[in-house]
């Protein structure tokens, strides 16, 4: 279990990333969104 801390933790915070984005406006941040949810994404799919 805490072999995957720091992949957990970075997944969190891809997803804080992804979220920050697109509160701060999806039509003018739409590929930074897209970027940091691919990064979770794969990180996820990589460690899990």
């Amino acid at each position: 279990m805490i072999t995957k801390l720091f992949p957990t933790i970075m997944i969190l915070l891809s997803i804080g990333a992804a979220a920050t984005y697109f509160s701060a406006g999806w039509q003018s941040n739409w590929r930074m969104v897209l970027y940091w949810s691919a990064a979770s994404v794969i990180t996820t799919v990589v460690t899990w």
